[in-house]
């Protein structure tokens, strides 16, 4: 699995479980004497969370979770890209919406030997088909 120019490894940088959440919503519309109907708005988010533990002193990883640090503080959006070699899936432009850290057993340089952290992110809306073709387009003729 890949975050941007991030790979999570079995050591060094790994995860111990994803979670993701899709909001589709509906909502209802009054009718007289009767159920509310529902009617479906579209989806409007899609949001993955990464947890896992680093071992930074045995197996390193700390440099590549600041780098994602950057990156959200930066405002970028990552390529998420999950599965292996033979069978990757992209699943598109994801931004960071908050990494949260937890470092335990701090050593006398004040460096944390286990730091488990959280990383929060949702799928980067983009302009409709028909916007982004226009303007593509436009682009050619200009």
């Amino acid at each position: 699995m890949a975050l941007g120019p991030y790979a999570f490894e079995a050591l060094g940088f790994g995860y111990q479980d994803i979670s993701r959440r899709v909001n589709t919503p509906w909502v209802d519309i009054p009718v007289a004497q009767a159920l509310n109907q529902q009617q479906w708005t579209g989806p409007t988010s899609e949001e993955v969370t990464i947890r896992g533990v680093l071992f930074n002193e045995e197996f390193g990883g700390q440099d590549s979770l600041n780098g994602l640090i950057a990156s959200a503080l930066a405002g970028t959006p990552l390529l998420y890209i999950s599965g292996d070699a033979s069978e990757g899936l992209i699943h598109g432009l994801f931004t960071i919406q908050s990494v949260d850290e937890a470092g335990t057993y701090y050593d006398r340089f004040g460096r944390a030997w286990r730091n488990a952290y959280s990383i929060s992110m949702k799928k980067y809306g983009q302009a409709s088909a028909g916007g982004s073709a226009l303007s593509s387009l436009s682009g050619l003729l200009w």
